[in-house]
């Protein structure tokens, strides 16, 4: 009887402990890895390879596993004043399109790479388009969207980060350089006008001279 009674009051004190300790024990050994990620695995702190996707066994408390996603990210750069080569204020942002590619280095090289990524974006955004003019930016976007990926991507390698694509979203003016350009436009259409007006005008004095001197050498079609 006293057997017993041993038994069973181990078996109520371990049933507790296996749920406390054996369970996050359980979860902390067995890690799953989606196929759209790699694990990047670490023993006693050490790099110590790739894991695919799958199941993956590691050893609590010796190895640590932190797993990295290896899809197409994008960050929205906010909002940057940029004073243009020719001395104009403007407000830029744009999107970028990135992913790991080396999911060691976006680990053992850098801290966050998505927040790196941000912010070379929002540094590299400025130094370029203010080495660019005004119509530059506003016609030529496809040229400055590529020279901001090269750059960037630069920048990034080291990192594990592959920058596939920059997209300059948005550029405004301020009011007072919107309001100069839209004056600038009118006289260019009042110029243009003018410039119409007067060719007609000079077609018109050539045809009449033109008759004045058929008139002149034929008296019998003036009469």
């Amino acid at each position: 009887m006293m057997a017993l009674e041993a038994i069973f009051g181990f078996i109520f004190f371990f049933i507790p402990f296996l749920v406390v300790v054996g369970i996050p024990l359980l979860l902390a050994t067995v890690k799953i890895v989606q196929e759209y990620e790699k694990g990047v695995l670490f023993t006693l702190g050490r790099y110590s390879g790739l894991r695919n996707a799958g199941l993956n066994i590691i050893i609590p408390v010796i190895q640590k596993m932190q797993i990295i996603d290896l899809r197409i990210k994008t960050v929205d750069v906010p909002k940057q004043e940029v004073m243009t080569k020719d001395n104009v204020p403007v407000q830029v942002n744009a999107v970028v399109y990135f992913r790991v590619v080396d999911p060691e280095a976006s680990v053992v090289k850098v801290l966050d790479h998505i927040r790196a990524t941000s912010q070379i974006s929002q540094t590299t955004l400025r130094n370029v388009l203010g080495q660019s003019e005004l119509d530059e930016l506003l016609t030529e976007r496809e040229k400055l969207n590529q020279a901001l990926q090269q750059i960037i991507d630069e920048h990034t390698d080291p990192w594990g980060v592959k920058v596939s694509t920059v997209e300059i979203k948005e550029v405004e003016l301020a009011e007072t350089m919107k309001r100069m350009m839209a004056a600038q436009a009118e006289a260019e259409r009042e110029r243009r006008a003018k410039i119409i007006h007067a060719d007609g005008e000079f077609q018109a004095s050539e045809r009449l001279a033109e008759a004045g001197e058929v008139i002149g050498r034929n008296a019998t079609t003036l009469q």
